[in-house]
């Protein structure tokens, strides 16, 4: 026999527990307050009031802590199955594509020209397949906390270099310029590996989702005992309905997805994972034309110093 998927049996399960002890917990409460209503003097009533209150109390209180875990189970459960569902999705692409280019190879009717291209094909599609593993692999070991998070001061400057050298490689497709605008002298207080992935992704989406004239910024200021890095660029943005979901995994927005650019939609949720891991915080602001990704991140004090502006081209 099939069971129903995991999240109907907690949501099933929240409904019987409801229905066996909170009803006649509420019950009982009336029972209580009648008793501590009656106009009589003997003690035992009195108690016994104040013990179905007490065991009223005690019922609802433990109904409301069953239920927070039964709702919190059910959510995790339905993001199981939309990963798996968005992982089996995209896997079936490129493992389709290998397929129908093997079985061509195999019935020997190509000619060395087209040989050649279905060997391309099959090497660009097994990099995909290979990429899209190993960034969800990488993306679970990081939320499930098995990363060896550092926390050392990072030369912000030193940083954004870093990372404007990992997009760098990613666009030579089409070298892109990026300008920088960093306060002298500021320090981060985290993990250096993964911060400067963070930021190569960030670039790496903003050159992704803008047209010809692409315009890709990168900036970075004290604010008190935080800092602030933003990436800035004037793509096609990210459409307000989807803007409450675009952290997650297998993601992507309307806007995105209608252009046609390829992706799989865990470039944003590695990001988030990354900045929660180094304690800090993200957040955005989108409309067409203008798209400015902001983390925040403890800093290490260090004297005040005046803003070293550096427009250069990468």
């Amino acid at each position: 026999m099939q069971l129903p998927p995991a999240n109907i049996q907690l949501r099933r399960a929240q409904l019987v527990l409801m229905l066996a002890i909170l009803v006649p917990t509420i019950l009982m409460t009336g029972v209580g307050v009648i008793l501590l209503s009656l106009r009589s003097n003997a003690v035992t009533t009195l108690i016994s009031g104040l013990l179905v209150l007490t065991f009223c109390t005690s019922g609802i209180t433990g109904y409301i802590l069953v239920s927070i875990f039964v709702t919190k189970g059910a959510g995790l459960a339905r993001i199981q199955n939309d990963f798996t569902s968005a992982v089996s999705h995209e896997l079936r692409t490129p493992v389709t594509s290998i397929r129908l280019l093997l079985e061509s190879l195999r019935d020997d009717r190509l000619n060395e020209s087209d040989r050649r291209e279905v060997l391309t094909l099959l090497a660009r599609e097994t990099q995909r397949l290979e990429t899209l593993v190993g960034r969800v692999l990488e993306l679970s070991k990081l939320e499930a906390g098995q990363h060896p998070w550092s926390r050392e001061p990072v030369d912000v400057r030193h940083l954004v270099d870093e990372a404007i050298a990992m997009f760098d490689a990613h666009s030579l497709s089409n070298p892109t310029p990026v300008s920088i605008d960093v306060e002298r002298g500021l320090v981060a207080i985290g993990d250096r590996e993964t911060l400067v992935r963070a930021l190569g992704n960030l670039l790496h989406n903003a050159w992704k989702y803008t047209g010809e004239d692409k315009k890709i910024g990168i900036e970075a200021h004290a604010t008190g005992r935080k800092l602030e890095i933003i990436v800035r660029d004037n793509g096609i943005g990210i459409e307000r309905a989807d803007q409450g979901s675009i952290y997650e995994q297998f993601k992507r927005g309307r806007a995105i997805h209608d252009s046609g650019i390829p992706g799989v939609g865990l470039g944003l949720a590695f990001v988030r994972t990354i900045v929660k891991g180094n304690r800090g915080k993200i957040d955005f602001v989108s409309e067409p034309g203008n798209t400015a990704f902001r983390i925040r991140l403890r800093r290490q004090r260090e004297p005040e110093a005046d803003r070293d502006t550096i427009p250069v081209t990468s």
